[in-house]
């Protein structure tokens, strides 16, 4: 790519990982907030009692804290709400999670500081702000909202709205890889693949704003992640492992906030919607799928990538290497335990219609891969999967 291409590369500002680092939750609250802080979190994380932890670091620096422990996967605009009520009698708030706590903890900060009603904010640069001092620390190796600005949201009953501002890039993303010791194998797996799409999509992304600074930030976590993910599953206690993760799903999210992600994720979204299929296995299963569709037109990207991944992966044309990524990328998923085709999470053939037209609608995505995409593609694909 030609450095003369003009690019915009938006980050968090502040970046505070290592082991142990929860410990400045704290001291960063208090440079940050005055008054109350909102905690937000899902039960999942009470239970593990980690929240507590995070509670009692804040609480320590003198702040009151207010607890929102009510996130669930695919967060409706109900819950997100929800929050956002909380959060308007609230100094700051802490995002403590997954990829659906830091979500909602955006959009709290955001509509905590504004009469903007959610509805108006939806798409891209239509937040208004101003938003709350805003803190977030991931407890998976996979979502990377941490440096991203987007916040995804289920509206009615299935489908998946975002909301893309810088406003929801936090002022602090605090990054400490002993919160993932307690991961299970299939959430460690699942979380990972996402990221690894996240590199995958943003490197090959047609979007104008596909830029050097993303493409080098995507190759190094992709680095990262093919050489730990299978140690992180099977070794939960390995804790290079899994630091290599977290900081390879961060890097795989700043690339991806300034080079969006594609028909990855347009295809994955519907999935996630009508079956509540996890999001990171939604992408995995149709991920060799779509990778296979895109290097019949566009095999380039994922022949630079493949040996990054799989070093074996040296010889043969260019499409030649991509088809062995793709490949490679179904085989890392099955060696991580992961389901294998659309029917092992209750899709069958009769619900390819659905997802392939709802599929469709996520535009945002879609005009950001490789190969144009036509819904008797995304069916074609669907039914690859199955």
């Amino acid at each position: 790519m030609s450095t003369q291409n003009g690019f915009v590369f938006n980050t968090t500002p502040s970046l505070h990982m290592g082991a142990g680092s929860l410990g400045k939750l704290g001291d960063l609250c208090t440079a940050l907030v005055a008054g109350p802080v909102l905690l937000v979190t899902d039960p999942g994380m009470v239970a593990t009692g980690l929240v507590a932890r995070c509670r009692e670091a804040i609480a320590a620096a003198g702040h009151e804290v207010v607890l929102f422990a009510d996130v669930c996967a695919d967060p409706p605009e109900a819950v997100v709400l929800d929050a956002a009520r909380l959060a308007r009698g609230c100094g700051g708030v802490v995002g403590f999670g997954g990829g659906s706590s830091l979500d909602v903890a955006k959009l709290a900060a955001l509509l905590g500081a504004t009469d903007q009603p959610l509805q108006s904010a939806y798409g891209i640069g239509n937040a208004k702000g101003p938003r709350l001092p805003l803190i977030l620390v991931p407890t998976t190796a996979g979502t990377g909202s941490e440096v991203t600005p987007i916040s995804i949201v289920t509206t009615g009953a299935s489908e998946k709205m975002g909301v893309v501002s810088p406003l929801l890039l936090p002022d602090v993303a605090l990054l400490d890889p002993e919160l993932t010791l307690g991961l299970p194998a299939h959430v460690t797996a699942a979380t990972g693949i996402d990221a690894m799409v996240h590199a995958i999509e943003a490197f090959a992304s047609a979007s104008p704003n596909n830029n050097p600074v993303s493409r080098a930030l995507a190759c190094e976590a992709l680095r990262l992640m093919g050489a730990s993910l299978e140690r992180a599953v099977t070794a939960p206690g390995d804790m290079q492992a899994r630091g290599d993760m977290l900081l390879g799903s961060l890097l795989a999210g700043q690339a991806f906030a300034n080079s969006p992600v594609a028909a990855v994720h347009a295809l994955a979204y519907p999935i996630g919607g009508h079956f509540k299929v996890p999001h990171g296995l939604s992408n995995a299963l149709v991920l060799p799928h779509v990778l296979r569709f895109n290097a019949a037109h566009a095999p380039a990207p994922y022949a630079a990538l493949a040996p990054i991944v799989f070093p074996a992966i040296t010889g043969g044309s260019e499409s030649d290497r991509a088809h062995a990524f793709a490949d490679g990328l179904a085989a890392l998923a099955m060696r991580c335990g992961l389901p294998q085709g659309l029917r092992d999470v209750g899709i069958a053939a009769k619900d390819l219609p659905l997802l392939a037209g709802d599929a469709m609608k996520q535009t945002r995505l879609l005009v950001n891969n490789p190969r144009p995409l036509a819904e008797a593609d995304a069916a074609a694909i669907y039914e690859a999967a199955l």
